[in-house]
């Protein structure tokens, strides 16, 4: 069974996202309805919901349509990861409001839409190390350009457990480069990170792409990370620009076909009840 670390939900009847308008064959909604149908047939057995970078007057009210969908009979959702400013200065008491909310189980920001100076900027770092030792998990999502900046707020906070998404956002369509492998190599040196394998489908030729073409980017990861700090996501729907949800399923066990079961355990379940306590 997986553990599905990475859903995004998109109701334009609920909530307000400034981005979709740009987003090409993104922009529609993206139901749980739509994602449950498949997601039950692929053996998908939690989700945690990932913040879809709404407008920041509907942070809290994504959070709560979530929760509501995690109450229907039925739902895989277990918890959000809640998206979150750190640049500005309600953090604190956003912080305050998450900690009392069992279901609010870390926080994003995406980097790689923000100027690359933001996570250098003092109010960010200092907000950021408002999550030593509690149990919110922070996701990175960023491009390799942005890796000595985002490594320097690793190392300042050793006692936040960072998570990067989707193997760093590899260039598979241009082929693989020394930027992304070493990055992913200096990333894993660093042990409050783990690293998530989830959608990278959609970095590569979105219509051609095969497993062998994804193996390289995914075994690097893992094999840097080691099995005990890799968990997986779907990044749906994003991975419907690469086929969709049933095809990087499918992938999933074709590239992992000759691990041990223990491995697969801790890729694909395992890992993420541990760090999350599920």
């Amino acid at each position: 069974m997986l553990f599905d670390t990475h859903l995004h939900i998109v109701d334009r009847k609920r909530l307000d996202y400034p981005w979709l308008s740009d987003a090409g064959a993104l922009n529609r909604d993206n139901l749980y309805e739509d994602y449950a149908r498949d997601a039950l047939r692929c053996g998908i057995s939690n989700v945690f919901h990932m913040e879809v970078d709404v407008a920041p007057g509907c942070i809290d009210d994504e959070t709560a349509y979530i929760k509501e969908i995690s109450r229907r009979p039925g739902s895989l959702v277990r918890g959000a990861i809640a998206a979150c400013r750190p640049e500005e200065d309600g953090f604190a008491a956003h912080l305050e409001r998450s900690l009392a909310d069992p279901f609010v189980k870390g926080f994003r920001r995406v980097l790689h839409v923000a100027p690359d100076d933001t996570a250098e900027q003092p109010l960010f770092r200092e907000n950021i190390k408002r999550l030593s030792g509690t149990r919110m998990t922070f996701d990175l999502c960023v491009l390799p350009h942005q890796f000595e900046r985002i490594l320097t707020l690793v190392d300042l906070n050793p006692d936040v457990r960072f998570i990067l998404d989707h193997c760093a956002n590899p260039p598979i369509k241009d082929g693989m480069n020394d930027v992304w492998r070493k990055g992913i190599t200096d990333f894993a040196r660093r042990t409050n990170v783990t690293a998530k394998i989830s959608g990278v489908i959609a970095y590569g030729d979105l219509d051609g792409w095969t497993v062998e073409s994804l193996r390289p980017y995914v075994e690097h990861t893992i094999g840097s990370f080691g099995w005990d700090r890799v968990v997986w996501g779907s990044d749906w729907p994003v991975c419907t620009l690469g086929g969709g949800l049933t095809p990087w399923v499918a992938a999933t066990h074709a590239l992992t076909a000759g691990c041990s079961a223990e491995e697969r355990d801790k890729l694909y379940q395992a890992n993420a009840k541990r760090i999350w306590s599920i």
